[in-house]
């Protein structure tokens, strides 16, 4: 059975830089291959992976939208299945699917569709599926990630950060989302003021760990260069890594 961790958090939270961690984490420890999902329309997690879609999951929408005969009379459905096929990335222990940008003045429900039922037909190739949302809860409204091993809050040291990762957690306690467990990782900090720690710690939400700033991400990202490639001692790396065997045996339990 594959396990699925997935990350929300307010934009600028770092959230596209943890999910490239742990999926670094993930394929260096055995949990391999890894499946990683760009769920942002405002896709990043590519260059943090090291990878390239040369197709999108809207790509794909939008080629079917129009679309009056298929190969072989096969159904319309197996057949954008099958192109559905070509959005996938491969690497060397993880590979990419991207949903792509939105679709016009139109809502994402479709593409999250099409994302979720490729998920379903893939995820069983795969130990481990690392799903990086949009900023905020849209995709959480819209059920796109479902039956959620982990789910990763990543936010910030700041109070704006801590309060929407509070909704968060509430939007997932009202929706009622099959999730095993939920925690928060504070990026870019190694510790928090009271009143943050209050509203995560204080109101109920377990706190994963923290990441405090790495100069080495920075320069990754910069050079448009792999955060799999960055060394082990690296002080993000390793803070993902240890958070990350304490998430997975929170989950096992």
């Amino acid at each position: 059975m594959a396990r699925v961790i997935a990350l929300a958090g307010k934009g600028g939270t770092g959230k596209t830089t943890v999910a490239g961690l742990l999926v670094r984490a993930l394929q260096r420890n055995g949990h391999g291959p890894v499946l990683a999902v760009d769920a942002d329309p405002n896709s990043c997690l590519d260059v943090a992976v090291g990878l390239t879609a040369e197709r999108t999951v809207s790509d794909v929408l939008d080629e079917s939208k129009g679309l009056r005969s298929v190969p072989q009379n096969m159904p319309k459905s197996t057949y954008v299945e099958m192109r559905l096929e070509d959005c996938l990335a491969e690497g060397r222990g993880v590979d990419l699917i991207v949903m792509g940008r939105p679709e016009g003045q139109e809502c994402y429900c479709s593409a999250n569709q099409m994302l979720r039922t490729f998920m379903d037909r893939m995820i069983g190739s795969y130990p481990t599926v690392v799903v990086d949302n949009e900023a905020g809860m849209e995709h959480l409204s819209r059920r796109t990630t479902r039956e959620i091993d982990l789910l990763l809050i990543v936010s910030d040291a700041s109070l704006a950060g801590a309060r929407a990762s509070r909704r968060i957690a509430d939007l997932v306690g009202e929706l009622g989302l099959p999730v095993k467990r939920i925690a928060v990782v504070v990026d870019g900090a190694e510790e928090m003021a009271g009143p943050v720690a209050e509203i995560i710690t204080g109101g109920g939400l377990s706190l994963a760990g923290f990441v405090p700033h790495d100069p080495l991400i920075a320069e990754q990202e910069l050079a448009a260069a792999s955060l799999l490639e960055l060394p082990d001692e690296a002080p993000a790396v390793r803070a993902v890594r240890e958070l990350l065997a304490r998430e997975l045996e929170e989950v096992t339990r």
